[in-house]
């Protein structure tokens, strides 16, 4: 396992679970409520500026590696996972959201494992929908955490907007996927 600064990051994104977690277990009598939103809020950030930070630097000092390209998106999707259980525990997520997030992130990932098995994971590579899909999804995730108003600005409901459109591009970049992989397997299907 090769270890650099790019690695420890994305470590350190999956070591910030825990802590996004325990946030919301600590005594009320330890914290008020608008202290754990937001210290909920800046680790979610803080995870997601390793995600952008980690493969930045990775390509910049060319420490790419098979390790990192794997548990970059591991990580990624775990700590998108949790912040999402955590807003349905909460009550300021619908379940159903959650699911279609969270299950579309399995489901593309077993493909895009699928597709490089057989020498065609560029068929799967990541499409526009699917980076405008992340962008909505990790705006409103921290939306939702911090759920208090700034300024008038009510953050649950366009936190609650931004995630109704990153559902709907969960799903449409979902099938743009599965298009994208199903001449392949058509043809898999033929070869046996």
């Amino acid at each position: 396992m090769p270890f650099n600064i790019p690695i420890l990051l994305t470590w350190l994104r999956i070591i910030l679970i825990p802590l996004l977690i325990a946030i919301y277990y600590v005594p009320d009598s330890w914290v008020a409520d608008v202290g754990r939103d937001l210290a909920a809020m800046l680790v979610f950030v803080v995870a997601s500026v390793t995600d952008w930070l980690d493969g930045y630097l990775a390509r910049r000092w060319n420490e790419t590696s098979a390790f990192g390209a794997f548990l970059d998106p591991v990580a990624d999707k775990l700590v998108v996972a949790a912040a999402l259980i955590m807003l349905v525990q909460l009550g300021r997520l619908d379940a159903i959201f959650a699911a279609i997030i969270i299950g579309r992130e399995i489901t593309i990932s077993a493909l895009r494992e699928w597709m490089a098995q057989i020498g065609a994971h560029k068929s799967v590579a990541v499409s526009m929908v699917g980076k405008t899909k992340t962008a909505a999804q990790m705006v409103s995730i921290p939306m939702l955490l911090y759920h208090n108003p700034i300024n008038g600005l009510d953050v649950q409901t366009v936190g609650t907007w931004l995630i109704y459109v990153a559902s709907v591009l969960t799903l449409w970049s979902m099938g743009y996927y599965m298009r994208m992989a199903w001449p392949h397997l058509e043809e898999q299907k033929k070869e046996k």
